[in-house]
C-alpha cells in the first residue's frame, strides 16, 4: 500500500523534493480524474498529458486571490506551506503567460519591460535594504534614549538636560562638574531613583496593556512559531512596532531585570513585516514573507550585539526551522546593512556598536582551562535553574496576576529599585555594568575600587550578592507585561560570577606565584585578567539560558575582536551545552512555546515513540460526500463544526477518499454561488466532483444538465492532499510536518479514509509521552504539593500588600491615580482609550492560549501538568 508523495502536494522548494518518501500513499487514478476541474489540479493534469504549461483561467486566478486575501485575516491558524507553494507556482505561470502574450503582441520587450524585469529580479533585495536601514536607525534611536533615561534616575546634566552622563562628561579626565546628582542628600537621591524607576515601569506597562498587548515580553518564542507558519495577527503589526519602540527604553530604564536584546529581534521582525506588506508580492506569498522575517531576526541580533555574522547564525540556529541558502544570503545582507547604519549613527560616540564592546590584547594559559570548565558548569546550572523557576513564576502569574499586569510591573520596578540601589553593580544599567566588568585593570581603568587589591574580599561579596539578587529578580521579572528580554540579564549574571572567579584566580596566583601550576606565567606581565572571566561567564550564561552554541561563540568573538579567546569561548560554551542538556529540554524560548501551547514542532528534537500514526490520528471526522449532500446540510456542518477543513469522500458509506476542502474555501464557495445564482435553495445538491469525472478529462466541467438544483464546488477542493499509511511511524509523520509543512495529513488504507492527523495531535501525544516517561502518571509529587501551597501563601501576601499600596497611592494622589475599583479590590484596570477594548480582547485571547492552571492539574516532567498541555492546544488551534 505504500506509494509516493502526491505530485500536486509538492513542497515549496527544491530541497523538499529530496524528501519525497516512498511511504506516502498516492491518490488513485479514479480520484485524480474525478476532480480534474479543480483549481489546484490544473498544472498536474497538463503535466500528466505531456503539456508544458496550461493556460491560466482568469476567473480561477481571481478566486484564488480572493481566498488568499480572506485567509490573511485568519488568526491563530497554521499556514499550509504546500498550498502556499502551489499558489505561487500558479502566479508565476500567469505572469509568464502574460509576458509571453505581451511579447507576441509587441514583437519584443521594450526598455520599460526590461526595466520592470530588472526591478522584479531585485525586488527582494530592495525590501531587505529598506528594512535593514529602518532597523539600524531604530536601534540607534533606542540606544540613545535608553542610556539617557537610565542616567536621569541618578542625576542630570547642567549644560544640557537632554545629555546623558557620558556625553555631559565628554573629555573630562577626572571628575565631572557638569553632571550633578538630584540632591546632595543620599537618602533623597535614593527616593528619586525609586520614583523614576516606578514611573518608567508604570508608563511602559500602561502603554502595553492599553494599546499593544503583543509588545510585552521578548517575542522570540512567538516569532519562531510565526516563521514556522503559525499566524498571530497584530503581533508583527505597525502599532506593536511603535509601542515596542517606546516601551522598551522605559522598561530598561526602570531598572527591571530585563534586557533589550531579545525585544530587538521583535521590533526588527515587526519592521520587516510592516515594510514588506507595502509590496503586493509579499502580501500574497507567505514563503517570501518568511524569508524577510528570518533576515530581520538576524538583523535584530546584529544591531543588539554589534555582531552581523552572529546574528545570521542566531537566525539559523534558533529562529528558523527552514533556512535555505537564499535566505542565508538575505539575512547576511540585512544584518550587514543594519549594522553599517548603526555604526554610521554612532549612538555612543565611541565608534562602538554596543556599550560593552571590549578589546583584549593578552593571551590565555592552558592551566586556566580548569576555571573555564567551572564557568561552563555554572552556565549550564544557571540555565536549568532559571528555566525551571521562571516557568513556575509564569504559571503563578497566569493563575493570579493576569488582571493586575500594570500593578505587577510597577511594584516589581519599585522592589527592584529598593534592592538594587545599595549595590554598585545593580544600581547602574546592566550593559554599563558589563562594560565595567569586562575591562582589564591596567591602563587606569577602575570603577569604585574594582581593581583595588585591598578591597578584594568586600568586592567578591558584592559580586556574589549581585549574582544571587539578579537571578532572583530575573526569575520574577521576565514575563511581566512590559517589553522584556533575558539575553542581557543573563549575561550580566554570568559577568558578575565570572569576575568573581577571575578575582579568586588572580588572588590564588598572587598567593602562590612560584607554584608549578602557574609556571607558564611571564614574570613581569599580569598573568590573570579577571575581565576575560567576566566575558566568558557572560557567554556561558547566555548559552545556558538559550541552549545555543555556535552563534554565542561568534557573538562573543565579534564583541571583543580577540581571536585568541575563541578556543576558551568554545570550551566554556561546549561544557555549558553538555550540562544544560542534562537539566532541561530546550532553552527558555522553546520552553515558553511549550508553556503557551503554540503548535510548534522543533526540528532540533529527536523522538523515539515507536508507535504508528494510527495511534495518534483523529478517527471521528466530519466528512463531506462528493455528491449526496444539500446546501442546507453543508451550511449546518460549517456552523456547527470548528474544524478548519473537511475530507471529501465518494459516499457516506464507502469512505473512498476524493480530496480535501478547507473551511475558508468552502465558506467562500457557498457565498460566491449565492451571489452568482439567486435560484439556490436549501435543497440544492452540492457536488464536489464534476459530472464528467470519468469521461474525457479535456471536456469542460459542468453540472448535471438534468438537475436544475445542483451546484458544483469541485474546483475549490484539493484533489491530492498529503496522505499516509496507518502503519507509518509517528516520527516520520512529524518529519513531514517539519520539512514539508502541510496543515493536515490524511490517513488512508486501500483508498479509504481512516483518520486525520495535525500538529496538535502530535504535540498532545508528545506531552503525554513525556509525562509517562517521567513517571508522574496522574499523581502529584511532594514538590508540586509544596509549590502549590507556597503559591497560595505568596498570593495572599501579595494581595494584602497590593491593597495597602493601592490605598496609599490613591490617598497621596487625591484620587487622581486609581489602581483599584473600590475597597478591598486590587485591579490594574482603568479606562481604555483609542480602540483599547479590541486590543484588550486580543490580550486575553493570547493568555487563553497559555497554560491555565487549576487545582486539580497533574504535574509533568518540570512540575507543570501534562493534561493542561493538551487542554491549551485545544483553544483556537483546530488545524483540521
Amino acid at each position: 500500500m505504500n506509494g509516493r508523495l502526491n505530485t500536486s502536494s509538492r513542497p515549496p522548494n527544491n530541497k523538499r523534493h529530496s524528501y519525497a518518501p516512498s511511504f506516502v500513499s498516492a491518490r488513485s487514478i479514479r480520484s485524480r480524474r474525478s476532480t480534474r476541474s479543480s483549481l489546484t489540479d490544473v498544472g498536474l493534469a497538463d503535466a500528466e498529458r505531456g503539456r508544458s504549461e496550461a493556460p491560466v483561467n482568469p476567473v480561477a486566478e481571481r478566486e484564488h486571490e480572493e481566498i488568499a486575501e480572506i485567509k490573511r485575516y485568519e488568526d491563530f491558524t497554521t499556514i499550509d506551506w504546500v498550498q502556499d507553494a502551489e499558489r505561487e507556482q500558479q502566479r508565476r505561470r500567469a505572469r509568464r503567460q502574460e509576458k509571453a502574450g505581451s511579447f507576441e503582441r509587441e514583437g519584443g520587450i521594450g526598455w520599460r519591460g526590461q526595466l520592470w524585469e530588472a526591478y522584479e529580479s531585485g525586488h527582494a533585495w530592495i525590501v531587505v535594504a529598506l528594512t535593514a536601514i529602518a532597523i539600524g536607525l531604530n536601534a540607534a534611536f533606542l540606544s540613545i534614549i535608553t542610556e539617557w533615561l537610565s542616567d536621569i534616575k541618578l542625576g542630570h546634566c547642567t549644560t544640557g538636560f537632554y545629555l546623558n552622563k557620558s556625553f555631559c562628561c565628554w573629555g573630562a579626565e577626572e571628575g565631572c562638574d557638569e553632571w550633578r546628582s538630584w540632591t546632595s542628600l543620599s537618602i533623597l537621591n535614593y527616593v528619586f531613583y525609586i520614583c523614576f524607576a516606578t514611573g518608567f515601569a508604570y508608563t511602559a506597562a500602561k502603554l502595553v496593556k492599553s494599546f499593544a498587548p503583543y509588545a510585552a515580553g521578548s517575542g522570540i518564542s512567538e516569532i519562531k512559531c510565526i516563521i514556522a507558519g503559525f499566524q498571530m495577527k497584530g503581533f508583527l503589526g505597525g502599532w506593536t512596532l511603535f509601542l515596542k519602540s517606546i516601551g522598551l527604553p522605559l522598561a530598561i530604564a526602570s531598572g527591571l531585570s530585563v534586557g533589550k536584546e531579545g525585544p530587538s529581534v521583535h521590533y526588527a521582525v515587526c519592521t520587516g513585516n510592516v515594510i514588506s506588506r507595502m509590496f503586493e508580492k509579499y502580501n500574497r506569498n507567505a514563503a517570501k514573507t518568511r524569508e524577510i522575517l528570518s533576515a530581520c531576526a538576524a538583523a535584530g541580533v546584529a544591531v543588539a550585539f554589534g555582531s552581523p555574522i552572529g546574528g545570521v547564525l542566531f537566525s539559523l540556529e534558533e529562529m528558523s526551522n527552514y533556512f535555505p541558502l537564499k535566505t542565508m544570503w538575505r539575512s547576511y545582507f540585512c544584518a550587514m546593512v543594519a549594522t553599517a547604519v548603526l555604526g554610521a549613527m554612532n549612538p555612543f560616540r565611541t565608534g562602538q556598536l554596543v556599550m560593552f564592546n571590549v578589546k583584549y590584547d593578552r593571551d590565555w594559559h592552558f592551566f586556566e582551562i580548569i576555571f573555564y570548565i567551572i564557568l561552563g558548569v555554572f552556565g549550564g546550572l544557571y540555565g536549568g535553574f532559571m528555566i525551571k523557576w521562571n516557568l513556575r513564576a509564569q504559571a503563578f502569574r497566569k493563575k493570579y496576576l493576569t488582571k493586575y499586569a500594570i500593578l505587577e510591573a510597577t511594584l516589581l520596578a519599585t522592589l527592584t529599585a529598593i534592592i538594587c540601589f545599595p549595590n554598585m553593580f545593580l544600581r547602574i544599567d546592566m550593559t554599563e555594568s558589563m562594560e565595567i566588568l569586562f575591562l582589564e585593570c591596567e591602563g587606569g581603568q577602575d570603577y569604585d575600587g574594582l581593581c583595588d587589591r585591598s578591597n578584594r574580599w568586600s568586592l567578591i561579596l558584592s559580586l556574589l550578592l549581585a549574582t544571587v539578587i539578579r537571578m532572583f529578580l530575573v526569575i520574577i521579572s521576565y514575563g511581566c507585561k512590559v517589553p522584556a528580554g533575558i539575553f542581557v540579564p543573563s549575561m550580566a549574571i554570568g559577568a558578575t560570577f565570572g569576575r568573581t572567579v577571575g578575582i579568586l584566580v588572580q588572588a590564588l596566583h598572587e598567593t602562590f606565584p612560584h607554584s608549578r601550576f602557574f609556571a607558564s606565567c611571564a614574570p613581569d606581565v599580569p598573568c590573570i585578567t579577571p575581565g576575560t572571566y567576566a566575558f566568558l561567564g557572560a557567554g556561558a550564561a547566555l548559552s545556558g539560558i538559550m541552549h545555543i552554541t555556535v552563534s554565542v561563540v561568534v557573538i562573543m568573538f565579534e564583541l571583543t575582536g580577540a581571536l585568541t579567546y575563541i578556543l576558551p569561548t568554545m570550551i566554556v560554551v561546549g561544557v555549558t551545552k553538555a550540562v544544560s542538556d542534562r537539566l532541561s529540554h530546550g532553552g527558555i524560548a522553546d520552553r515558553m512555546i511549550w508553556f503557551n501551547g503554540f503548535p510548534f514542532l522543533d526540528n532540533k528534537d529527536e523522538h523515539g515513540f515507536g508507535v504508528p500514526v494510527s495511534q495518534v490520528m483523529t478517527t471521528h471526522l466530519a466528512t463531506l460526500p462528493a455528491t449526496d449532500i444539500t446546501l442546507h446540510e453543508v451550511e449546518a456542518l460549517l456552523s456547527e463544526s470548528a474544524v478548519q477543513g473537511f475530507p471529501i469522500v465518494e459516499s457516506r458509506s464507502s469512505k473512498t477518499l476524493i480530496g480535501y476542502i478547507g473551511h475558508t474555501e468552502l465558506r467562500y464557495a457557498i457565498d460566491r454561488a449565492k451571489r452568482e445564482d439567486s435560484s439556490l435553495t436549501e435543497v440544492t445538491v452540492c457536488t464536489f466532483t464534476s459530472a464528467n469525472s470519468f469521461n474525457d478529462p479535456d471536456s469542460p466541467a459542468t453540472s448535471d444538465p438534468t438537475s436544475s438544483i445542483t451546484t458544483d464546488f469541485s474546483r475549490f477542493i484539493n484533489p491530492t492532499p498529503l496522505t499516509v499509511h496507518p502503519r507509518l511511524p509517528l516520527e516520520t509523520v512529524m518529519e513531514l510536518f517539519k520539512k514539508v509543512g502541510p496543515r493536515v495529513i490524511l490517513v488512508e488504507y486501500h483508498g479509504k479514509l481512516t483518520g486525520l492527523v495535525t500538529v496538535k495531535d502530535c504535540l498532545k501525544f508528545q506531552f503525554a509521552h513525556q509525562a509517562a516517561d517521567a513517571g508522574h502518571g496522574h499523581g502529584q509529587t511532594e514538590e508540586d504539593v509544596w509549590v502549590r501551597a507556597w503559591e497560595e501563601r505568596i498570593w495572599g501576601w501579595l494581595k494584602r500588600g497590593a491593597e495597602v499600596v493601592v490605598g496609599i497611592v490613591e490617598k497621596v494622589s487625591g484620587g487622581r491615580v486609581v489602581l483599584g475599583h473600590g475597597p478591598g479590590t486590587v485591579s490594574a484596570g482603568g479606562p481604555v482609550r483609542a480602540g483599547g477594548p479590541r486590543v484588550e480582547n486580543r490580550y486575553e485571547d493570547l493568555d487563553e492560549l497559555g497554560r491555565a492552571e487549576d487545582q486539580e492539574a497533574q504535574p509533568s516532567t518540570n512540575g507543570l501538568h501534562s493534561e493542561s498541555a493538551e487542554e491549551r492546544l485545544n483553544v483556537e488551534l483546530h488545524d483540521r
